[in-house]
């Protein structure tokens, strides 16, 4: 498996700058945003789409670096019942979808996007519960009306290219666990799979071994998040974890997204990684960097030497005691 990185905790440095630091902490593969939040700091994608010259010389920089691109990143929203802002979502997915293809990356990490309650709404409507009677309508909705025609469409563009959609399972998006996502690859196809990212799971109470091998039973792991999340039970206790407390008032959450191995120790994080192994998984964990607690830099090395520790780098070999 390759150690990577998600960029944007690296904008304030030029790509050449963050691929030599990230080369000399040990990383093998980068996952840069290319629109929507994540931004495209990195990788402009309309700088790239479609010009070989410029492909070329990302090409020569990632090999001088030793580095490969494990996907394209464009988390947005493009199910928003604002249609200027759906549409630019969905012109930032497709354009990430061609150049991946031009790139020979294969994958692009994304959101599912979270429709409106009903047609004339007009704000995004995260449903959770199926009552009042009127919300279990809304959910179905929004899967039923919006979600599978969408995507339905945009597996089918994806399929033609020859690359997979990893979908970040995220609160406040309609797949945020892993039924959601396997709801939604079942209405569409096989390229449409998990970004998985451990960190979302956690607090709402999801085993992640247990996760990985739900979906590792539909080869529905495309591409990995690194990231850990802690639960801070003396405000857990009184308030729950469903937390609109800002991330920045740290002592006041439930919750908090940490580096790795700030959340769960070394021996859960092998075995999430030896978990990976057994459902085929040999690509990036990507180690994304939102520890409020720590540094970008201090907090992306010490996720580095964790996983260093933790990773397969080679491939079994023959079982000789069987």
């Amino acid at each position: 498996m390759d150690i990577g990185v998600h960029t944007p905790p690296l904008y304030g440095e030029s790509l050449d700058d963050a691929l030599a630091y990230l080369h000399g902490i040990g990383v093998d593969a980068v996952e840069p945003g290319v629109g929507g939040h994540p931004g495209d700091d990195h990788l402009p994608r309309e700088e790239y789409l479609d010009d070989e010259a410029a492909q070329r010389e990302l090409a020569d920089r990632l090999d001088e670096y030793e580095m490969r691109i494990s996907a394209l990143a464009t988390h947005n929203n493009p199910l928003h019942p604002d249609e200027e802002t759906a549409a630019a979502a969905d012109t930032e997915l497709r354009e990430a979808i061609g150049l991946a293809d031009q790139l020979d990356v294969g994958t692009v990490t994304c959101f599912s996007g979270l429709p409106a309650g009903g047609p004339n709404d007009e704000v995004p409507n995260w449903i959770t519960a199926p009552w009042p009677p009127e919300h279990a309508d809304a959910h179905e909705y929004q899967w039923e009306e919006v979600a599978i025609p969408y995507w339905s469409e945009v597996a089918e563009y994806a399929a033609d290219r020859g690359v997979d959609l990893a979908i970040e399972m995220h609160p406040n998006m309609l797949v945020y666990e892993p039924t959601g996502l396997l709801r939604l690859r079942a209405a569409t196809n096989d390229r449409v799979g998990a970004n998985f990212d451990p960190s979302h799971l956690y607090w709402q109470g999801i085993d992640v071994t247990d996760a990985i091998r739900v979906l590792g039973e539909h080869d529905a792991v495309h591409h990995v998040h690194a990231k850990d999340t802690k639960i801070y039970e003396a405000n857990s206790r009184y308030k729950g974890v469903l937390d609109t407390a800002p991330y920045d008032e740290e002592a006041d959450r439930s919750w908090l997204f940490r580096s790795v191995g700030y959340g769960h120790g070394e021996d859960h994080w092998k075995d999430v990684v030896s978990t990976l192994r057994m459902i085929g998984y040999d690509g990036a964990l990507s180690i994304e960097h939102e520890d409020s607690l720590t540094s970008s830099n201090e907090g992306l090395e010490k996720a580095v030497a964790l996983l260093q520790r933790a990773v397969f780098r080679d491939q079994p070999g023959e079982a000789h005691w069987t």
